[in-house]
C-alpha cells in the first residue's frame, strides 16, 4: 500500500523494541520511514498531570511510566506486572532465553550496578552465567529499551581513560522495584540513593535530546587517577560537563563537583559545568550553573 501510494504520514508503526532487532521485518523500509524513541515520561511531561509527583524521591522512585503518574497506581503494583509481562512476552521474542529466573536475577544485578562501571566478569560470575551470555543479556536489555550503555569520553586527550562503559536504566521506578525498594522514604537512607539519582539525571537529559531528535553526543568521563564526570554533552566546539549530587545542600565540594574533568578536557574545546542537585534553588556561580532537581527540564540541554 505504501508503494501504491507512498504520501508521507498514513502509517505510524508502534512497538516495544527497536525495529532493527525484530528478525520477523522481511524488508529494511531504510529510507521509508523515521524512527523515534518514544521513552517514559520526562520530567516535564510528567508535571503535566495533575497528580505528578512533587518530591525528588517521590520522582526517582515513581518513575516515568505514564500510566502510573495518569491512574496513580502503586509503582510497585505495576511494575510487578510489568516485570512479569516483559519476561514472559518480550524477552522471548527478542532472544531464546532459556532461564526467566536466571534472566530475572540478571536484570537485578543489573539494578544495583547502575551507574556504574560495567564490569561484565563481575556481573556473570554474580549472575552465575558465562560472559557472553551477560553480554547477550545485556543486549535484550538495550533491545527492549530497559537499559542503556553510556561510553566513555576521549576527543583528543592524551591521558589514559577508563575505556568500559557505564550501565543506565531509563527508568529508576524500575531501578527501585528492581531493588526491592516498596516505598519512596526508602530511598532517603538507601546506600544505592547517589547512583539512582545519577541515573535519573542522565535519564532525564537523554530524554530531554531525543525528545528534540538528538541521538548523539552524551558521554562520561573518568581517567586512571580517578578524575571523572558523570556526563559530558559533545556538541563540537563546545563541551558541557555535567555533575549529579543527590546532596540537598549546595556545598562548595558539591559545586567544585567536575572542576578537575572540566579542566581536563578544556585544552581542546570550550568546557562549561552544570551540577544537578537534590535541593531546590538554582545558582549562578562565576564557573558553574547550580541547578535544583526540579529545573532540570527548564535548561536545554
Amino acid at each position: 500500500m505504501i508503494d501504491e501510494n507512498p504520501k508521507h504520514g498514513r502509517w505510524i508503526l508502534t512497538g516495544s523494541r527497536r525495529l532493527t532487532m525484530m528478525e520477523s521485518v522481511s524488508q529494511s523500509l531504510a529510507g521509508r520511514t523515521a524512527v523515534i524513541h518514544l521513552m517514559p515520561l520526562a520530567r516535564s511531561e510528567a508535571r503535566r498531570f495533575k497528580r505528578h509527583p512533587r518530591s525528588l524521591d517521590e520522582a526517582m522512585f515513581t518513575g516515568g511510566y505514564p500510566r502510573i503518574i495518569d491512574r496513580r497506581i502503586s509503582p510497585s503494583d505495576w511494575l510487578a506486572s510489568y516485570v512479569q509481562t516483559y519476561l514472559e512476552r518480550n524477552v522471548h521474542l527478542v532472544s531464546a532465553v532459556g532461564d526467566l529466573v536466571a534472566f530475572q536475577r540478571f536484570v537485578q544485578l543489573c539494578a544495583s550496578r547502575t551507574s556504574q562501571l560495567l564490569n561484565y566478569s563481575s556481573l556473570a560470575l554474580d549472575a552465575g552465567v558465562s560472559q557472553p551470555t551477560a553480554k547477550a543479556w545485556l543486549s535484550i536489555l538495550e533491545a527492549t529499551f530497559i537499559a542503556f550503555r553510556l561510553q566513555p569520553y576521549f576527543g583528543n586527550i592524551g591521558k589514559r581513560l577508563v575505556k568500559v562503559p557505564k550501565l543506565h536504566f531509563y527508568d529508576t521506578g524500575l531501578v527501585c522495584w528492581l531493588l526491592g525498594i516498596r516505598d519512596a522514604a526508602q530511598l532517603a537512607l538507601h546506600p544505592l540513593r547517589g547512583p539512582i539519582f545519577e541515573t535519573w539525571v542522565v535519564s532525564e537529559i537523554l530524554k530531554h535530546r531525543l525528545n528534540r531528535g538528538e541521538n548523539a553526543g552524551l558521554f562520561f568521563y573518568r581517567d586512571r587517577h580517578g578524575v571523572e564526570s558523570d556526563l559530558i554533552i559533545d556538541e563540537g566546539r563546545r563541551l558541557t560537563v555535567v555533575e549529579a549530587k543527590a546532596g540537598r545542600t549546595a556545598t562548595q565540594d558539591l559545586v567544585n563537583a567536575g572542576r578537575q574533568a572540566a579542566e581536563a578536557i578544556g585544552k581542546t574545546a570550550k568546557v562549561s559545568r552544570i551540577v544537578v542537585y537534590g535541593g531546590d534553588a538554582d545558582q549562578n556561580r562565576s564557573d558553574a550553573t547550580v541547578l535544583a532537581w526540579d529545573s532540570i527540564d527548564n535548561h536545554r540541554w
